[in-house]
């Protein structure tokens, strides 16, 4: 974190990122993640992809 924090001091104080800044980015990503989650979700996409193994072919 130390190398962060010397590269913010490079930038000029008015433009700087304040903590409500990078807050509502982690909000904002949240937000995100779960709709896509929520989108995906109805389709059973996750579970067809990740969880159910194909059935063998005779």
């Amino acid at each position: 974190m130390a190398g962060g924090a010397a590269a913010l001091k490079l930038v000029k104080p008015k433009n700087r990122p304040q903590a409500t800044d990078i807050q509502a980015a982690a909000a904002w990503g949240v937000a995100a993640f779960t709709t896509a989650v929520w989108i995906v979700q109805p389709f059973d996409w996750v579970k067809k992809t990740f969880f159910e193994k194909p059935a063998p072919e005779n």
